[in-house]
């Protein structure tokens, strides 16, 4: 089963978020979202919802779901990734991924938590995170 199963790697940062298997990147969106405010239902992500930004009547909402590297939109973030994971894996998740997520340097306990269950909830069988200094170096071939 393991072998069905794809294992993506998501860095999931502040302005972009880009979602790569192996050595090749297959999502590289804008970390920003669109939501109606009075039922926090997400209408766009990404560059669509990038380009509403200033441009959208009152009852819609240009969100950044996360702040400083840190989750300040657990709902939004959770569903934003979910899109993102559906997008590369498709619309059935029968097999799911095992992810790599990365977080900043000198997060606590509970902003690593929050991280984590955001990766489950958007369909992670199995979710692993790596600080991003040392993700850095392992991507740069560092012994």
């Amino acid at each position: 089963m393991a072998a069905l199963s794809r294992e993506l790697g998501i860095d999931l940062g502040t302005f972009n978020t880009q979602i790569a298997e192996g050595n090749q990147i297959l999502v590289q969106e804008p970390t920003i979202v669109a939501i109606v405010t009075d039922e926090l239902k997400l209408v766009e992500y990404g560059t669509t919802a990038l380009g509403m930004l200033g441009r959208v009547p009152e009852s819609i909402e240009v969100v950044r779901p996360l702040r400083n590297g840190v989750i300040a939109e657990y709902e939004l973030t959770e569903k934003f990734l979910n899109i993102l994971v559906r997008k590369v894996t498709g619309p059935t998740l029968f097999f799911r991924p095992r992810l790599l997520i990365t977080v900043p340097y000198g997060v606590t306990s509970i902003e690593r938590r929050a991280v984590l269950e955001a990766g489950l909830g958007a369909g992670g069988r199995e979710v692993n995170l790596i600080s991003q200094p040392l993700a850095a170096a392992i991507g740069i071939d560092l012994p």
